[in-house]
């Protein structure tokens, strides 16, 4: 197939490498254009409009729901009629509503299949694709998912896989949130973090994530961000509206978007999702 990616940051740019490795012709467009050059097998284009040009599928792979829709409408005079868009960016439930609508406008056949994953597994085409649409569209995005990701879920109709994606998000959150602040924990108390780490490690209560962003944390690597956290701060957010939304306890969220509210307010937005420790209540009572 021929195929549009627009946005091409830390996740898009190896989705569409590994797209592109399979035989697929793909056509990438970024804001900043240095961001889509040199990936292996990837064409650039100067425009949304001349990156979607003729293309059977569209995928975007943006920062929210207002730039996906603002580089989508930038599309839209060069847009085959038919045409599948594969939505993957993580925009929440009433952007998602609002994103399904300007697809009707234009023709587009909406395919609403946001990925879970950071850095790695996207170069390892190793992420989750949460895949909801018709089922005719899904099946013909298969081998792109196949591409990108190790694990395809169906979950329905366009919208139930954002629904998903932020009941996923908010454990993710929550597990790096609780790891970083039992870290700060174990220091405050005189007791080496790693003991925690160790410990857990091949038990129940172990967790590859937490042990992940343990080490970054603990070997202060957060400048390198694997999924930076700026775009956890928005992910917080849209799962804590979905919470209040919708009537769910959203305690745990609210204390979670307020934490990295003041995390990116403290110029951490850059750094990785890890970073949230360093704005822990015991950090600032040792500053």
């Amino acid at each position: 197939m021929k195929i549009a990616f627009l946005g091409t940051g830390i996740m898009g740019a190896a989705m569409a490498r590994n797209i592109a490795q399979e035989g697929h012709e793909v056509v990438a467009w970024n804001r900043t254009r240095e961001k889509a050059e040199g990936i292996d097998g990837v064409g650039v284009a100067d425009s949304p409009a001349e990156a979607v040009a003729g293309a059977d599928a569209i995928v975007t792979m943006l920062s929210d729901g207002a730039a996906v829709a603002d580089v989508i409408r930038q599309a839209a005079e060069a847009i085959e009629p038919g045409a599948i868009w594969w939505q993957c960016s993580t925009v929440g439930i009433e952007a998602t509503e609002r994103l399904r609508a300007v697809a009707d406008e234009l023709g587009l056949v909406y395919v609403d299949a946001p990925v879970l994953g950071t850095k790695q597994p996207a170069e390892e085409g190793k992420l989750t694709v949460l895949a909801s649409g018709p089922p005719e569209a899904l099946d013909k995005l298969a081998p792109l998912f196949d591409a990108v990701a190790a694990k395809t879920v169906g979950l329905g109709e366009a919208g139930e896989a954002t629904r998903a994606k932020l009941v996923l998000n908010n454990w993710v959150l929550a597990i790096t949130t609780a790891t970083a602040e039992t870290i700060e924990l174990a220091r405050a108390l005189g007791i080496d973090p790693q003991l925690f780490l160790d410990t857990i490690a091949g038990g129940p209560n172990d967790s590859a994530y937490a042990q992940m962003k343990g080490k970054m944390i603990l070997e202060d690597r957060v400048g390198d961000a694997s999924f930076p956290l700026k775009h956890a701060h928005k992910d917080a957010r849209l799962v804590l509206d979905a919470a209040r939304e919708h009537g769910a306890d959203d305690g745990l969220a609210s204390v979670i978007a307020e934490r990295f509210a003041r995390a990116e307010d403290a110029g951490l937005g850059d750094s990785d999702m890890a970073a949230i420790g360093k704005v822990s209540k015991a950090s600032e009572r040792r500053s």
